[in-house]
């Protein structure tokens, strides 16, 4: 069964609400599939799996550490274990589980956090998960999935299912933007798959690459530019950061010569991190520029203001673009003589 929608419908396409969905219809397809959370149920959406199957639905309590212990050890029982609480404490407070317990043993457990980066930004720093992929992403054995919007949720939990291994998916609170509408699927044929980046925009004179809320950000960035400014702005959801789209990346750099990255996260050892170590790995010189918080905690506030204070919304995607653009190259193909 695939995901369907209304225009009315569209507005309730959130990540956690696809999220509650999607696992509630694996749980009707496989019996083995269970649910954890950490007293969070409501909060993380969770509890729709709760009130379909109560007897595969686990609440541990406010222990999030003990909670991928029970996760971990239920995937060797061959359950398939799906354990959701915010991306804060799926990071940072139970890094030793998620490491050793089902990391380490490579278990078939899947974390869902949500509440991801600054889309809580009223709880303040405590709850602010800006620094989760710096962490996860130097995990071996972990997948890390970032989607755009509630229907490329809907696809990376699918697909996690499919794959045999640990995963990390994030995503945030809510109150998202529906990037992937009928009609944008339609145009560009959308399609989910695993270490595959999408191309949300095409362009040839320089790329934005971006993951979660930011992707729609860039997007609206990219329109309004070819309109304004004439130009052709390159749009990747880099969705999968790790196995991250070598090729796409690569690709990019060929085509434009210029890259920005944009995350709801540290600059360091996320999006831009990742996209970082390929360009230095294959010796390519290009103009490269990292938007996201800027090795400081963000301010507290809603979402959308700590975007533009940070400067990862569109207008601030914008003022990035036309910086960078003023950086000129070669025509030729020849890197010896790049910086």
């Amino acid at each position: 069964m695939g995901l369907s929608y209304t225009a009315v419908e569209s507005t309730s396409l959130q990540t956690a609400e696809i999220y509650g969905q999607a696992l509630v219809e694996l749980g009707e397809k496989h019996p083995e599939v269970v649910a954890l959370t950490a007293d969070l149920a409501k909060s993380t959406k969770i509890g729709d799996f709760m009130k379909k199957f109560p007897d595969r639905f686990f609440n541990v309590g406010i222990a999030e550490a003990n909670m991928f212990g029970v996760a971990a050890g239920m995937a060797r029982a061959g359950l398939v274990p799906y354990l959701s609480t915010f991306s804060q404490f799926a990071s940072f407070r139970s890094a030793d589980q998620l490491h050793t317990d089902i990391c380490y043993q490579n278990v078939n457990a899947k974390v869902i956090a949500t509440h991801s980066g600054t889309s809580f930004g009223q709880a303040g720093s405590t709850h602010h998960a800006i620094c989760d992929l710096a962490l996860v992403r130097s995990i071996p054995n972990l997948t890390v999935i970032c989607p755009a919007d509630g229907i490329e949720t809907y696809h990376a939990v699918m697909t996690s299912y499919d794959v045999p291994g640990p995963f990390y998916i994030r995503i945030n609170r809510g109150f998202d933007q529906t990037l992937y509408t009928p009609e944008l699927i339609k145009k560009i044929g959308y399609k989910f798959e695993l270490g595959k980046a999408i191309e949300v925009n095409p362009g040839s004179d320089i790329t934005v690459i971006a993951i979660g809320s930011c992707v729609y950000q860039a997007y609206e960035a990219a329109k309004y530019l070819e309109k304004t400014d004439g130009l052709k702005v390159r749009v990747l959801d880099m969705h999968t950061i790790k196995p991250i789209d070598k090729d796409a990346i690569l690709k990019a750099i060929t085509d434009t010569r210029r890259i920005i990255t944009v995350e709801d996260h540290t600059i360091i050892g996320g999006l831009g991190g990742a996209v970082a170590e390929v360009i230095a790995e294959a010796g390519k010189g290009c103009a490269f520029k990292r938007l996201g918080h800027q090795d400081h905690f963000a301010p507290i506030g809603l979402h959308e203001d700590i975007m533009s204070i940070v400067g990862i919304d569109s207008n601030g995607i914008v003022n990035a673009v036309r910086e960078t653009m003023k950086m000129d190259f070669e025509e030729d193909d020849d890197w010896s003589d790049e910086f």
